[in-house]
């Protein structure tokens, strides 16, 4: 039997990976080149169209716990971002260009995946994973939308702009980590006086937005806000928020800076920089004129402005059982961003769980969802348990079960001894 897998992104090369790993053959249908996003610049399984940061390996940070618990279980994404790393502080941070080649030779190479670049737009026979992602086609969200019964399918996100390395002015940047104090050149930051942050801020609240009408009652996932939204929240939102200079000395005036733009390395030739935290919404001309207006970046020549872009999600509380799979239709499982997780490694995690309960299904053989005191597990249960208002989640102590801040480090542990338990079970 050969198990479909919808997507080739982050969540459906994992999932198709799983199933083949196990002795299952798996077609992994991608409808890039033949068609392609608003986002996405590639034909490459597993592009990055947002960040090229997978967030912190820390195992005291729920993101760098969810990420060892994937790594335990073999999971072809976290492998290969960490073949992939380039410097990113206390954060995995990759080459997307080199991490996307890597994850589609995995792919292409192994003997049970057969790779078909077409779009699909309606679900097929069989047993079928959905990983459409955050950018589904239309076609196939209004398939979707038919089969959960669900009548609001999505919300809106942005990714932020990309500056050339080279056109940073130097006199008014510095390398630094937050919080770190020996020397580090993960990140460049662009530091503002209160004067040069008030004109910052006075301009980027009037500054033109892209207008289109389908927006307007958009409710933004609160983790990933564009940036001017954030600023209508008050002058001083943003020296709370990715314009904060806590952690952080200026090593020209020995002093801390009153406000802060990150720029985070985007290779490893370290020629491009994502400016952290800072997408946006605006028009194009508007992000040029506003964030030059930043004294390091006065000359900035973009490779990449700031954009908004559809996700698609559906309410999976309702919609979906604790094997991912549909409720009333048993053969289609769903994956990734699309489920309601917020997130790479999140995304991931979900792709990974589906593959695993999809191959299990098929041959006739019982999932047991991880236990709710790991990040996988918690994640899962929390897009599962019927909510009030539901919202797409990324991965944070607070879901796991039982979790105290006074005992991290015994959470830590439970959670990576439960796993190692979970994957004996899982394979026996």
């Amino acid at each position: 039997m050969e198990i479909k897998v919808i997507g080739g992104g982050l969540a459906g090369t994992e999932a198709a990976y799983q199933i083949a790993r196990r002795g299952s053959a798996v077609a992994l249908y991608e409808m890039r080149p033949e068609a392609s996003t608003p986002a996405h610049k590639t034909e490459y399984l597993a592009e990055l169209v947002c960040s090229n940061s997978l967030k912190s390996k820390d195992l005291g940070n729920a993101h760098g716990l969810i990420k060892e618990e994937l790594k335990r279980l073999d999971s072809l994404i976290i492998e290969t971002a960490e073949e992939s790393a380039i410097p990113g502080g206390k954060a995995l941070v990759v080459d997307r260009e080199k991490f996307a080649q890597r994850v589609t030779r995995r792919i292409e190479d192994h003997a049970l995946i057969r790779i078909v670049r077409e779009e699909v737009k309606d679900v097929p026979p069989g047993v079928v994973i959905i990983a459409t992602g955050p950018l589904t086609s239309p076609d196939l969200t209004e398939k979707i939308r038919s089969l959960t019964g669900e009548e609001n399918l999505w919300f809106f996100d942005a990714i932020s702009p990309i500056v050339d390395g080279g056109s940073v002015d130097m006199e008014h940047a510095f390398y630094a980590s937050r919080y770190i104090k020996e020397e580090s050149h993960d990140y460049l930051n662009c530091p503002l006086t209160e004067r040069e942050y008030d004109l910052f801020y006075e301009e980027l609240i009037r500054a033109q937005r892209v207008d289109l009408r389908e927006f307007e009652k958009t409710s933004y996932f609160e983790g990933c806000l564009p940036i001017e939204v954030m600023a209508e929240r008050g002058r001083q939102t943003l020296l709370y928020g990715p314009m904060k200079p806590v952690g952080l000395t200026d090593k020209r005036t020995g002093k801390r800076p009153f406000a802060v733009v990150q720029l985070r390395r985007e290779n490893a030739a370290g020629t491009m920089f994502n400016m952290v935290g800072y997408q946006t919404k605006l028009k194009y001309q508007e992000q040029e004129r506003v964030f030059r207006l930043i004294p390091a970046l006065k000359n900035a020549l973009f490779l990449r402005h700031g954009s908004i872009h559809r996700n698609t999600y559906i309410h999976s509380p309702v919609a979906l059982k604790s094997t991912l799979q549909l409720k009333g239709h048993g053969d289609i499982f769903f994956a990734g961003q699309i489920t309601g997780v917020e997130g790479y490694v999140e995304a991931t995690a979900m792709g990974l769980l589906a593959g695993i309960s999809a191959h299990l299904y098929a041959h006739g053989k019982t999932f047991t969802p991880p236990p709710g005191h790991t990040c996988i597990g918690a994640l899962l249960q929390y897009i599962t348990t019927e909510t009030r208002d539901f919202q797409p989640m990324n991965v944070n102590f607070g879901l796991l079960q039982g979790y105290g801040k006074r005992e991290k480090e015994k959470a830590v542990e439970k959670a990576l001894n439960s796993i190692e338990l979970w994957i004996k079970d899982i394979d026996e």
